[in-house]
Order: C-alpha cells, then sequence, then structure tokens
C-alpha cells in the first residue's frame, strides 16, 4: 500500500487511529505492537500517527480509552444503587476483556485516567455516596473491585479469547481434598463462576460499610 505523508490528507483523526491500534493488538499482541507497524497498516507515514497522538506512551493510553469506551456502552445507565453500577460495570469489564485479551493486560499495567475511565468511578462514587456508604468505604471500592476484576480476568483470558482451559484431573491420592472439589471448579472462566466471586467482593463491601456505619 502507498503510503501518505500527512495525516490530514490521509483522513486520519485519533478516533480511526485507535480503532486501527485496537485490532492490531487483537491480532498481533503488544509485544509486535509499534508506531511503525501501525502506519503500515493504515498505509500511511509514522508522522502521520505523531500528528494526532504524541508518542507510543499516549497511542497506548488511546488503545486503553478506546476498549474502555465498550465498557460505558455496556454499562448503560444504573438507576437502581451502587450495587447495580457495580455489577454493570463489572460485567462490561468482562465483557470486554474477552473481547480483547490481547490489549486487556495494558489495563492493568497502566494508569486509566482517561475521561471515559474517571467518569465510570464518578458514576460508582456518587451512586456509593447517594447510597449513604462512608467516605472511606466508597474510595477503597473501586481499588478493591478492580484489583479483583484485573487479577480474575488475567487469568481467565491469559490463553486468548477462550482462556486457559479448564484444570486438568488432579490426583485423588496426592490432593485429596482438591480432587473432592473438583466438580464445584467445573466451570472455571463461566459467567456463573464470575457472578458467585464478584458476590463475595461486593458483600464485603457491605459488610465493611455496616461495620463503618455501627456506633
Amino acid at each position: 500500500m502507498a503510503r501518505r505523508t500527512r495525516g490530514t490528507s490521509a483522513g486520519l483523526d485519533r478516533e480511526r487511529i485507535a480503532a486501527a491500534a485496537v485490532a492490531l493488538v487483537d491480532r498481533d499482541g503488544l509485544e509486535r505492537f509499534g508506531v511503525r507497524r501501525l502506519a503500515e497498516e493504515l498505509g500511511v507515514d509514522p508522522m502521520s500517527i505523531y500528528h494526532h497522538i504524541k508518542g507510543k506512551a499516549a497511542l497506548l493510553d488511546a488503545v486503553s480509552e478506546a476498549v474502555l469506551a465498550e465498557v460505558a456502552a455496556d454499562a448503560g445507565e444504573a438507576s437502581s444503587g451502587w450495587e447495580e453500577v457495580a455489577r454493570r460495570t463489572a460485567h462490561g469489564y468482562r465483557d470486554m476483556a474477552y473481547r480483547h485479551p490481547k490489549v486487556f493486560p495494558l489495563l492493568t499495567t497502566r494508569a486509566q485516567t482517561s475521561p471515559v475511565a474517571l467518569a465510570a468511578l464518578e458514576r460508582l462514587f456518587a451512586a456509593m455516596r447517594a447510597a449513604g456508604l462512608p467516605d472511606q468505604v466508597v474510595a477503597d471500592a473501586p481499588m478493591v473491585l478492580f484489583s479483583f476484576l484485573n487479577g480474575h480476568l488475567l487469568a481467565r483470558t491469559g490463553g486468548g479469547p477462550d482462556g486457559p482451559g479448564p484444570m486438568p484431573p488432579l490426583d485423588a491420592g496426592a490432593h485429596p481434598t482438591m480432587a473432592a472439589l473438583a466438580p464445584l471448579l467445573a466451570d472455571f472462566g463461566s459467567a456463573a463462576e464470575f457472578d458467585r466471586m464478584l458476590d463475595v467482593v461486593l458483600q464485603g463491601i457491605r459488610d465493611r460499610a455496616a461495620r463503618e456505619e455501627t456506633p
């Protein structure tokens, strides 16, 4: 493909560049991602990209923001309290991670301070304060929630869109307790498993709020 040298003449803008970058990472992974490879995909000179996004670090931030925008779209408008906001955000985040397993590690290793990320946090903070939860619980809750989400989803999407696969059969002689519990682990990576673990996280937030509200 012949390259064009100017981003304006190539019809580039930040949104188009970010979308192409997400598609490139989805296909080839973060290890092979770079501005030059993206420019080749777009059929432009690398300087055309720098005209809109200043460097690789800013480009990675744009990739993060693009996939987080999908979470915002999935979450919609929740109106039944902070737990609904948290659940819908969590499920939107999970869906995004499974759509973009090669992009997802970016969200766990880079500070997410884009407008779309801050808007999601603001919705959760506001819903929790409106429900009367103590301010320290409100301040801590997103870290607790996203620590669970990031760790859980990194483990579940580590092998690509289908995850790393189920646990192999266990030797009942060597690991009798784990072997006995194995049937309860059969839904590894499922939405049902995710909901059970999310319930534990949200119950922990509720319990702490109740303790701090008790005189």
